[in-house]
């Protein structure tokens, strides 16, 4: 359906923007990978799902692996976006997610016990709460941490 026969008119697409169902999107495929993980303690699992950080951090959320499923699969189906969000809140989330799970496989490599599960389990409350409840921690910290300069 598009938005004129919605009866709403679809704001204009700003340069970079994205759809903001796409990183929740992201957000629910990432907690996916990270209960795995935390089922099986799978190193490799997290390694995956730090590369899957990485690709999206370096390329941006809007040509990330999740943002081009999302595009192909998911948005066709569904009506357009009322609004379009600036991708650098949901970049620095994924960039936290990379940290924390990067946290996790140095650690582990290190033989800490449970740095696996820990992390995994870390990443998964945040990427859940973005899942379910559209709540991104790392976004609220990207838009806190310029008041904490000031």
């Amino acid at each position: 359906m598009s938005a004129a026969v919605a009866g709403t008119a679809l704001p204009p697409r700003p340069p970079g923007a994205v759809d903001p169902r796409g990183p929740r999107f992201a957000a629910a495929m990432t907690s996916l990978v990270l209960a795995a993980t935390v089922l099986t303690g799978s190193v490799v699992l997290l390694g995956v799902q730090a590369l899957l950080f990485a690709v999206t951090v370096v390329l941006g959320v809007g040509r990330g692996p999740w943002a081009w499923l999302f595009r192909g699969l998911v948005r066709p189906r569904l009506a357009p976006p009322t609004w379009w969000e600036d991708p650098a809140a949901p970049r620095f989330a994924q960039l936290v997610g990379l940290v924390v799970v990067g946290a996790g496989l140095l650690l582990a490599a290190a033989g800490v016990p449970w740095a696996v599960v820990g992390a995994a389990a870390a990443a998964l409350v945040a990427a859940g709460l973005n899942a379910v409840f559209g709540i991104c921690l790392g976004c609220a910290l990207y838009r806190a941490l310029p008041r904490r300069r000031l």
